[in-house]
């Protein structure tokens, strides 16, 4: 995915490493998602809510995009408080944010807003009583802009005390498994080196070190493991 919080688990791949193995392709997570349905790619680092559509699935490595509290890129933003917002626009680049949006919309927060799809200019639209569920980069510049803004990273731990896991690398046929131990490995090297993945992304809106070590989780461990199984039956419930 072409976002700030992937860049700690890409930048090995960045650096060279895996060269041989393994070719690079970056688009938002949507896309990224729909590459990996069609076989287009082996692996993607795609939206959870997407698993259930493969034919065939494989979480693979000790990586993820999670958050086990705020986590400030994944937003419900609003001019007016909760119980005000008569409409909600949903962000078209990624499926797992806009259901997981939905899901605390009806059974955490207990609104029914009318939802819309939002378009490439959804944000100027969040004015008044509407408001939209924004991710990535563009969330992290909207927390400058909009009056009120609902983390749907803290309200998912608020509503179920689990952690909440947006992406996963999911291969969509089984790999040999010192792929899989070396793939990880890489991963792991830009998580040992955040300075330099900062210094080589700078960014304004938002401070990076806190960002990856304070918001983005990185590690998969069990209880996100869990937090996955519990968000795809709340799907199926939708």
């Amino acid at each position: 995915m072409s976002y700030l919080n992937t860049k700690p688990l890409i930048y090995g791949f960045e650096q060279g490493m895996m060269k041989d193995s393994v070719e690079l392709t970056f688009d938002y997570p949507a896309k990224i998602a729909a590459a990996l349905l069609n076989d287009e790619i082996d692996i993607g680092l795609i939206p959870v809510a997407v698993i259930p559509e493969m034919k065939e699935y494989h979480i693979i490595g000790n990586h993820c995009i999670s958050s086990e509290n705020e986590v400030a890129s994944v937003c419900l933003f609003s001019e007016v408080l909760l119980n005000d917002i008569e409409t909600v626009l949903l962000d078209y680049q990624s499926r797992t944010s806009v259901k997981l949006a939905q899901i605390l919309m009806k059974e955490y927060w207990k609104i029914s807003p009318v939802i819309k799809n939002g378009d490439e200019d959804f944000r100027t639209a969040i004015k008044g009583k509407t408001a939209a569920v924004v991710i990535g980069d563009r969330a992290l510049e909207q927390r400058k802009i909009s009056t009120y803004q609902y983390d749907l990273g803290s309200a998912w731990k608020e509503y179920t005390n689990l952690p909440f896991v947006f992406a996963a690398w999911v291969s969509n046929k089984e790999l040999p498994e010192s792929f899989i131990k070396a793939f990880d490995n890489v991963n792991a090297f830009g998580l040992d080196n955040l300075q330099k993945v900062i210094a080589q992304n700078p960014y304004e809106a938002y401070d990076l070190l806190t960002y990856y070590t304070n918001n983005i989780k990185f590690t998969l461990r069990d209880d996100k493991r869990k937090a996955i199984n519990l968000f795809l039956d709340k799907l199926n419930d939708q």
